[in-house]
């Protein structure tokens, strides 16, 4: 770890995953010395690539803006560069190197041939308009495509990135290139891209709390569940948790959070969907709407629950939350997010063995359909809705046994553990094999 902060100085998130990883796999890697002598895990930690760019664009003003543009290609010795591209304020070096970083572990687990990478720019879409969503995503591509492809590295959505950002950068992509090919996943459902794509996170983080509980012979029907964020990944698990006879009791976005006892049933769902997707209007507007709390400028994990799905943004549970869930009964943590929970949040969870899905195996579900996405563009084939669900399912199953086998700990699994180590051996023995790469 000292030698990674001085490698890479002031990338405090960066620093964080490294160690969240590193506290499981070194004990593994000592036990298994092939790994150690080839310094598996120092050559996962170095990026392959990494790509910066200006990216100059005209506002509706008439004026030139100016942002920074990313592209991190981590790991690709099991597939082509996986990993969405992030469009917010806060994105810098840091925030895409960890999450490209945990990138390369998720996507092992899914068992799909898909290596790790991340990118996006500082750019902030919120309150922009689609003229100039559009003629900011095509001078990003303008840069960006020559060092991606199908065989290469195929990016997808992330925050500030949805179906309407993916489609100008799709078609600018095939502007330039002069071919159909599928080089960005979440695309619309006209023009390549798969069904249940967009409700994949959020469905893969509920299927993943499922599996948990199944694991000790209960499921999420009946259960209260406390979920944070409003956007894509929220909105879905709630969908999924209202399928599954769960009731979600709370919603969240940068404001504040609200908190409906009554559930949030699929009528009011369709609410916070137009709300969010159409109007872009604040989650406070639901509590004015059906008479319930809105507590301002605070997270969800005050509230009594039975299952917590984090679906906002990094760093949402911090140590005291984590034990405020538990003190209120909360048993189940399954991360929607990448790294919700900070690292002495995790401690408390594992302290208190509660089941707790780490993003890189909870969270998977998105990436997943994406590389289903990608072999339905290889194959010229769409599969139906119920095929593609029925894969997700399985993938969450098949990441669930991998954690499993790998963290074990007497009557407790320990997700975390057995996801990082799970995820590493994948990568490492395509490393090994590969030679010095």
């Amino acid at each position: 770890m000292a030698q990674i902060t001085a490698k890479n100085p002031g990338e405090g998130e960066f620093h964080q995953a490294v160690q969240e990883v590193a506290e499981s796999l070194i004990p593994y890697i000592e036990e298994n010395p092939k790994y150690k002598h080839a310094k598996i895990l120092e050559r996962i930690a170095e990026p392959e690539r990494v790509v910066m760019f200006r990216v100059p664009w005209l506002d509706d003003k008439g004026e030139i803006q100016i942002n920074k543009g990313y592209r991190i290609e981590m790991n690709s010795a099991i597939g082509p560069y996986k990993g969405g591209l992030r469009f917010h304020p806060t994105v810098n070096l840091s925030i895409l190197k960890f999450l490209a970083f945990e990138q390369v572990f998720k996507n092992s687990l899914t068992t799909l041939p898909m290596g790790g990478g991340k990118g996006g720019s500082d750019f902030d879409p919120k309150g922009k308009s689609d003229n100039e969503v559009m003629r900011f995503c095509q001078s990003f591509m303008t840069e960006l495509y020559r060092h991606i492809g199908p065989n290469t590295d195929v990016p997808a959505g992330d925050i500030g990135v949805g179906g309407r950002e993916i489609g100008y950068l799709f078609g600018q992509y095939k502007r330039l290139k002069n071919e159909f090919t599928g080089v960005l996943t979440g695309k619309g459902i006209q023009y390549g891209g798969s069904l249940i794509r967009p409700e994949a996170t959020g469905f893969g983080a509920t299927y993943f709390a499922q599996e948990m509980l199944e694991a000790e012979g209960d499921g999420i029907k009946g259960k209260k569940v406390a979920i944070s964020g409003s956007g894509n990944v929220a909105q879905f698990a709630t969908q999924k948790v209202n399928e599954m006879g769960g009731k979600v009791i709370t919603l969240s976005d940068s404001g504040g959070f609200i908190h409906d006892p009554n559930g949030i049933d699929q009528e009011k769902l369709e609410y916070v969907m137009e709300l969010k997707n159409i109007k872009r209007g604040r989650i406070k507007e639901y509590a004015e709407k059906y008479g319930v709390e809105y507590h301002e400028g605070k997270r969800p994990w005050s509230v009594t629950c039975d299952i917590a799905l984090p679906c906002a943004t990094q760093n949402e549970i911090n140590e005291d939350e984590a034990k405020t869930l538990i003190k209120n009964g909360c048993r189940v943590v399954s991360e929607g997010a990448n790294m919700p929970s900070t690292p002495e949040a995790i401690e408390v969870f594992l302290n208190n063995k509660i089941l707790f899905g780490p993003g890189k195996a909870a969270n998977a579900g998105g990436v997943s359909v994406s590389g289903l996405e990608m072999t339905q563009n290889s194959m010229r084939l769409p599969w139906n809705r119920d095929e593609v669900d029925k894969q997700l399912q399985q993938i969450m199953k098949n990441i669930h046994h991998t954690c499993q086998k790998y963290g074990k700990e007497g009557d407790y699994i320990n997700y975390v553990k057995g996801a990082n180590i799970g995820g590493f051996v994948k990568v490492a023995e395509a490393m090994l094999a590969q030679g010095a790469v």
